[in-house]
């Protein structure tokens, strides 16, 4: 095989390349495949995450909005805990308090305070 050959075969596979690149950009502007049910696209989006911390390798904290409210979500491989609720007053005693409830493994049954 020559240069001519070599130089085709890298010009070609940066086209397919760039093909799949565009068509996942369309996708991802347009919103295909992501957007299912009666809410569909004309009347927008109901649940949003607005920010994810990780925390350990384990547990991370997500922050969503669901219509006008925020809540505030400890996630972990065990359970789930909701840390703030909609108006804003955390469902559990402290924020440290429902932090080291996950890390001994609790379940949200055995954690105080309300329940979500």
């Amino acid at each position: 095989m020559d240069f001519d050959a070599y130089l085709r075969f890298a010009l070609a596979l940066a086209l397919v390349l760039g093909l799949i690149g565009l068509a996942a950009y369309l996708a991802r502007r347009f919103g295909l495949g992501g957007r299912t049910g009666p809410s569909g696209p004309k009347r927008g989006r109901r649940l949003a995450v607005l920010e994810v911390l990780p925390l350990d390798p384990k547990r991370r904290l997500v922050l969503i909005a669901q219509d006008e409210s925020e809540h505030l979500l400890l996630l972990g491989p065990s359970h789930d805990l909701v840390i703030a609720g909609p108006d804003g007053n955390a469902s559990q005693p402290d924020f440290r308090t429902a932090l080291a409830e996950a890390a001994k493994g609790t379940t949200p049954e055995d954690a105080p305070g309300p329940r979500p």
